[in-house]
Order: C-alpha cells, then sequence, then structure tokens
C-alpha cells in the first residue's frame, strides 16, 4: 500500500511538472504577459530540491527549442524571460545555471526590429507562427497584429471542425491569418479563402500564409465597399467567418452591406466573434443587422482553453441568417 500510495505521489509530480512545461513553452511562444506564466510552481520546486533542473527543461522548452531557433520572440521579450527565470533562481539560492547567462549573453545587446514572431501551439502539437507586429496600431491600421476574438474564433473551430470540413470558406478580414491557418491546419476545408483590404496588411498576410507552408493564391484583396454579387458567388462559399471587424460604426455598416449581399447570393453558415469594447459600436451593429432583415443568434458555451490571451474581455459569437 505504501509503494503504491508512493507510485501516484511520483506519478502525479510527473503530470504536474509536464504540464508547467507545457505552459511555459505555450506562452512563451505566444510571447504572453510574464506574470500570466506558472512561477509558484518554478518556486517551489527551486525550494524544494535546490537545484536548476526544472529551469533546464523550461530552456529546453522555449529559448532553447527548434521553434526558438526558427521563429523567435522578441529579443527585448527573451531578455525580459530570461532574467525573471534568473531572479527565481537567485532569490531561492541555487547553483547559477551556466546556460541561462549564456542564452542571455546573446540576446543583451541585440536591438528589436518593429517586427517579431509570435507562435501559437495547437493541440496536434504543431505551431501557427506567425510575424506580428510589435505595436498593436502601426503603418495605419490594427491588422497588423492577432487580436482575442481571432484566438477564441479559432479555438471554437477546434471545437467545431464539423462546420469547417469540406467546406469552401470566406474569412472577412483576416489581418495576420491566425484564424484561417489554424482552420486550414486542423480542420481540412475544401477551399480556404483569406480576405483584407489593407495594402500592408495583405503583404503581411500572404507571408503568413507562406510562412506555414500555404498558397498564396488563397488570400484574396477585398473592400467591402465595393465587392460585387458575381464576385461573391464565384468564391462559393459554404461558411463565412470574421473575428474582431466590429470596431468602427462607419467599418459596421460597410461590414452589414456586404454580409447583406453575401446572404442574398447564397445561404452559408456565417460567423461573426467580436470583442465587446464599447458596447455603444457593438449595440449599432446589431441594429444595423436588425434593419438589413438579418436576424442573429448568440453562440453560447464554452470553448477550450487552446491560446493563451485575456479572457477578461467580453467576447461574443453570433450566428447570422435570414
Amino acid at each position: 500500500m505504501e509503494h503504491s500510495e508512493q507510485n501516484r505521489t511520483s506519478d502525479s509530480k510527473r503530470v504536474n511538472k509536464t504540464d508547467v512545461l507545457r505552459d511555459f513553452q505555450v506562452s512563451f511562444f505566444a510571447m504572453s504577459r510574464l506574470v500570466s506564466f506558472p512561477w509558484t510552481f518554478l518556486e517551489k520546486d527551486l525550494e524544494s530540491n535546490k537545484s536548476s533542473n526544472l529551469i533546464s527543461d523550461i530552456l529546453k522548452q522555449t529559448c532553447l527549442h527548434s521553434l526558438c531557433r526558427k521563429f523567435p520572440p522578441s529579443f527585448r521579450y527573451r531578455k525580459l524571460f530570461l532574467s525573471e527565470l534568473i531572479r527565481r533562481e537567485e532569490a531561492a539560492g541555487c547553483d547559477p545555471l551556466d546556460e541561462l547567462y549564456d542564452i542571455l549573453a546573446e540576446v543583451v545587446g541585440a536591438e528589436d526590429t518593429t517586427e517579431c514572431y509570435k507562435s501559437y501551439l495547437l493541440p496536434s502539437g504543431d505551431a501557427v507562427s506567425l510575424l506580428e507586429n510589435i505595436a498593436l496600431i502601426s503603418e495605419g491600421t490594427t491588422g497588423l497584429v492577432t487580436w482575442e476574438a481571432a484566438l477564441y474564433l479559432a479555438e471554437w473551430a477546434l471545437d467545431h471542425r464539423q462546420a469547417f470540413t469540406g467546406r469552401t470558406i470566406l474569412e472577412l478580414g483576416s489581418g495576420v491569418g491566425l484564424t484561417g491557418i489554424t482552420i486550414c491546419r486542423s480542420c481540412s476545408p475544401n477551399r480556404y479563402v483569406f480576405s483584407d483590404c489593407h495594402p500592408r496588411v495583405l503583404q503581411k498576410l500572404r507571408d503568413n500564409v507562406r510562412l506555414n507552408g500555404l498558397s498564396e493564391r488563397s488570400v484574396e484583396e477585398m473592400d467591402w465597399t465595393t465587392a460585387t454579387e458575381e464576385h461573391i458567388r464565384q468564391i462559393g462559399a459554404d461558411t463565412v467567418v470574421a473575428a474582431d471587424v466590429v470596431y468602427d460604426p462607419d467599418v459596421a455598416e460597410s461590414l452589414v452591406k456586404l454580409l447583406s449581399k453575401i446572404l442574398r447570393c447564397s445561404s452559408p453558415e456565417v460567423f461573426i466573434c467580436s470583442t465587446i469594447r464599447n458596447q455603444e459600436t457593438y449595440g449599432g451593429f446589431k441594429q444595423q443587422l436588425e434593419k438589413a432583415g438579418i436576424s442573429h443568434r448568440v453562440m453560447t458555451g464554452a470553448v477550450s482553453h487552446v491560446f493563451p490571451y485575456n479572457r477578461v474581455s467580453a467576447i461574443e459569437m453570433i450566428k447570422l441568417y435570414r
């Protein structure tokens, strides 16, 4: 009995350690805020073992991982992350880990650029790696970074793969491509059409689509104010998705007009996912849908937590129909 109990305790520790290493890896490659990392587990391990073995394992899953060599987070982020590991190690009174300082020396003097890679790990173990701008707003657009609603929509897609498998998907306002690339990698659509209209966003989108082994030909320029019913019919979408596209009343008006055209041309399933930053703007969007004769249903139910992001934000997904 005593031996069995020891085995269970040992197995539990291994599971916990595996989960913690996974959490560190997921958060590191997505460049999550440092406060979101599972530091408490690391502190307890350092204090009880007086060894830096866990830090060494963390490095293997982050800074020393092959994904970091291919698609590294920003120099500044890696420097902050390594400095925090050193601070925790010193506070626990552990012997310094030489490789930790060696890695820090490689990044400490480097200058950051305006862009960096973020990688979002999928349940399959695969990763969606994207070149994103460090600034949230740059070059006159917000479309050069990944926003929370895109991450939520991607998680919803992973939970509802049947809504995309074997179908032609049109995404409106694809941004840097997280949602679409996730669906292409995990949901086996027959065809996926990424779309946006800002020239710089389109270029970044094409780069990221190519970076993840997909064809640039799947990216189309689509101006919501000039898109024709003929073009919409040519695409022949069975499912239409969009994330974080309701952020401005003027943009929302153009979106509703486009959605009306789409629903007139065919009867696709349409899903719109939004972070509700301004209740008046979002409420105005829903009023415009109603005036256009478009009904909506709020999609309830939790999604699997796959990607690290701020879940305090109010995110809502709706399905549209006539």
